[in-house]
C-alpha cells in the first residue's frame, strides 16, 4: 500500500507540544481530495497541509479540518514552511504560495521565524444582540456592551472570516462556556468560520491581547492558536481605530493558555497584513493511504508504532 511522510507541526511556538498542531504531507502530489480529507481526519488536528506542485507559485497549499476542505489556514503554512525550511527543501527568503484564496507571500527568516501575508482585509460591523452573544460564549453580556460601544462587533477577514468579539477583562474571557451549536448557528448566520473573541487584558506584559478561538463548524471546538484570525483581528483594530496615538508597527497576540498549549503569534498591518511565529516538528512519521476508491483501513506509523483507524465518510 502507499505511503506518504505524515508529520505533526506545532506552530507559534518554539517548544513542543504547545502552540497550535498542524498536519503537514509534505509531498501530496497525486492524493485525490478524498484522501486528503480521511488524512485529515484520522490525524485529528485543526488543520493539515498538503504540499503540492503550482503552476502560478513556488508550491501550493491545500487545508483540511476533519470536516473537510477550508481555503486557508495560518498556523497550518506556518507549520509547513517551517518544516520545509529545517528538511532543507527551502532556503530563507522570500517564497510565494498558491491558495484557494489566491497567491500569498511567505518570509522565511534565518532564525526560522516564518512570516505570512494574508489577503487584503475586509471589515464589516454587524448589530448583534449582546444577550445572545453572551449566552452563545457563556460569557456575561455585560462584559461585552461594556466595550462594544468602542470596539463593536464585527466580521473581519483575510483570506478566512471570523466574528470579532471583544471582551472587557482577562476574568470574563477566561470563563466562558461556549454552547458550540449556538456558536455554530451565530457563525453561519453571519458569514463567518467562527468565533474570536479577545481581551486586551494579556498575561505577558508585552503581549497585546489575549484571545480564544471557537469554530464548531469547522470541527474545532476551540482552536489553540489562531493565525487567520489574528491577521484579520489586527486589521479589524486598525479599522476601529482601538489605540491611541500611532498604530503598533507589531502586536503580540496570545492565545492557547486554556488548551494547555500557549502559543505567540506576531501581527503586522501595514499596506498589507502579516502574521509570523516560530513551529517544531513533534512527530514525523509515515500513513498508509488507500486509493481513492478503496474504504479499507488507514495506518499510520511512527517508528515501530502503528495507529489504525478508518477514513471519514
Amino acid at each position: 500500500m502507499e505511503t506518504r511522510r505524515t508529520l505533526l507541526v506545532d506552530a507559534f511556538t518554539a517548544e513542543p507540544l504547545a502552540g497550535n498542531a498542524a498536519g503537514v504531507v509534505p509531498d501530496a502530489e497525486g492524493l485525490s481530495a478524498d484522501r486528503m480529507a480521511a488524512v485529515a481526519a484520522e490525524l485529528a488536528v485543526s488543520e493539515t497541509a498538503f504540499v503540492l506542485p503550482s503552476e502560478t507559485a513556488d508550491r501550493r497549499l491545500r487545508y483540511f479540518s476533519p470536516r473537510g476542505e477550508v481555503d486557508l489556514c495560518g498556523h497550518a503554512t506556518i507549520a509547513a514552511h517551517a518544516h520545509l525550511r529545517e528538511a532543507g527543501a527551502i532556503e530563507p527568503g522570500d517564497h510565494t504560495v498558491e491558495t484557494n484564496v489566491g497567491v500569498l507571500d511567505v518570509a522565511v527568516d534565518d532564525d526560522g521565524t516564518v512570516r505570512m501575508t494574508q489577503e487584503q482585509p475586509e471589515i464589516r460591523r454587524v448589530d448583534l444582540d449582546y444577550d445572545r452573544l453572551g449566552d452563545a460564549l457563556g460569557i456575561d453580556p455585560a462584559a461585552l456592551r461594556d466595550v462594544g460601544a468602542d470596539l463593536p462587533v464585527a466580521v473581519a477577514s483575510t483570506g478566512l472570516p471570523f466574528l470579532m468579539v471583544p471582551v472587557n477583562f482577562f476574568e470574563r474571557l477566561s470563563a466562558a462556556d461556549p454552547d458550540a451549536a449556538a456558536v455554530e448557528t451565530l457563525a453561519d448566520e453571519y458569514g463567518a468560520a467562527g468565533v474570536y473573541a479577545f481581551t486586551f487584558d494579556a498575561l505577558d506584559a508585552d503581549s497585546t491581547l489575549h484571545a480564544r478561538a471557537f469554530a464548531p463548524g469547522l470541527g474545532i471546538p476551540e482552536d489553540p492558536v489562531t493565525g487567520t484570525a489574528a491577521g484579520a483581528c489586527g486589521a479589524y483594530l486598525r479599522e476601529v481605530a482601538a489605540f491611541d496615538g500611532e498604530f503598533p508597527d507589531e502586536m503580540v497576540f496570545e492565545q492557547g493558555h486554556f488548551l494547555d498549549r500557549p502559543g505567540r503569534i506576531r501581527v503586522r498591518v501595514g499596506a498589507d497584513v502579516e502574521v509570523g511565529g516560530r513551529a517544531v516538528t513533534a512527530l514525523d512519521g509515515r500513513l498508509a493511504v488507500p486509493p481513492g476508491d478503496d474504504d479499507d483501513i488507514v495506518e499510520a506509523e511512527v517508528g515501530s508504532a502503528r495507529l489504525i483507524g478508518r477514513p471519514a465518510r
